[in-house]
């Protein structure tokens, strides 16, 4: 009984660790891939790195992003490191 009781305080601290910090950046984590797999043709992003810019083509085969920065400069972007979506377009009417 005695070693029950010790181990109650260890399950609490666990418990309150999962509900505070574990389970809401694994709620983040999704958002963030679904939005990174959303990502679409017109769309205005901000990198990780502070970078702002239009999606040009979106490549699947490779994760990455092609972004324009500035007219007629076109960067290579990984997928993952996109921030933030600040424009978002509509897909084209069936």
């Amino acid at each position: 009984m005695q070693g029950i009781e010790s181990l109650i305080p260890l399950i609490l601290i666990f418990a309150i660790m999962w509900f505070f910090l574990i389970r809401p950046q694994q709620k983040k984590l999704k958002e963030h891939q679904k939005m990174v797999a959303a990502l679409r043709r017109g769309d205005q992003v901000i990198t990780q790195g502070g970078v702002i810019g239009k999606v040009v083509k979106v490549r699947d085969d490779n994760n990455e992003i092609e972004v324009e920065i500035a007219q007629g400069v076109n960067v290579r972007v990984v997928r993952s490191t996109i921030s933030a979506v600040t424009t978002k377009t509509e897909p084209a009417k069936a």
